[in-house]
């Protein structure tokens, strides 16, 4: 059963606040009144709960599967399709702090792992300059380039394809880029 459908309807969840308990005195004792309401209590029962654990809800490692996602399209933190639930939690949990790395060779080497599970090479060519004397001339900066290697024993593991979606949405987009995946033979 998933998430979603077993926030709907559980069977057997008791009301914390059942409605026939707060009936008025005149409808207290009549059975017909106290099953009628009862009917609300199980439509309400799940929503109470829901809400009595509503903490859990925005800590990615105790909310339910399907909130995570959720949760991920909040925070920009979306995982590919087929990802593990502990690699989305994972994701969903660090999103803040890899918001604060992007853009960076260290936060595009932590978002591959995050999403792919492998340690990626990344090398940038740099780019900045300097003039060693207040208001010199600048040296032209080496024309920027980035280049995302990852060595896999199992290429099918991280596909090409993905990994460069990936590598596009966290890379500077002014700066050309190469994306490879390397078979390493199994040791």
């Amino acid at each position: 059963m998933s998430g979603a459908s077993a926030r709907r309807a559980v069977s057997g969840l008791d009301s914390p606040l059942p409605l026939g308990d707060r009936l008025p005195l005149l409808y207290a004792d009549d059975d017909f009144a106290r099953r009628m309401v009862a009917a609300f209590d199980d439509v309400l029962a799940p929503v109470l709960s829901c809400l009595d654990c509503l903490p859990a809800y925005w800590d990615p490692r105790l909310a339910p599967e399907d909130f995570v996602d959720w949760l991920g399209g909040w925070l920009a933190a979306d995982s590919p399709p087929r990802s593990p639930a502990a690699r989305r939690r994972e994701l969903v949990a660090g999103a803040v702090r890899q918001h604060g790395l992007r853009g960076t060779a260290r936060g595009l080497a932590e978002q591959i792992r995050l999403v792919f599970g492998v340690e990626a090479q990344i090398t940038d060519s740099g780019g900045t300059t300097w003039s060693p004397t207040p208001g010199g001339t600048f040296d032209d900066p080496a024309e920027p380039s980035l280049t995302v290697r990852v060595r896999v024993v199992d290429p099918a593991a991280v596909p090409l394809r993905e990994l460069r979606a990936l590598v596009d949405a966290n890379r500077p987009a002014h700066v050309p880029c190469t994306v490879e995946v390397v078979t390493e033979p199994q040791q």
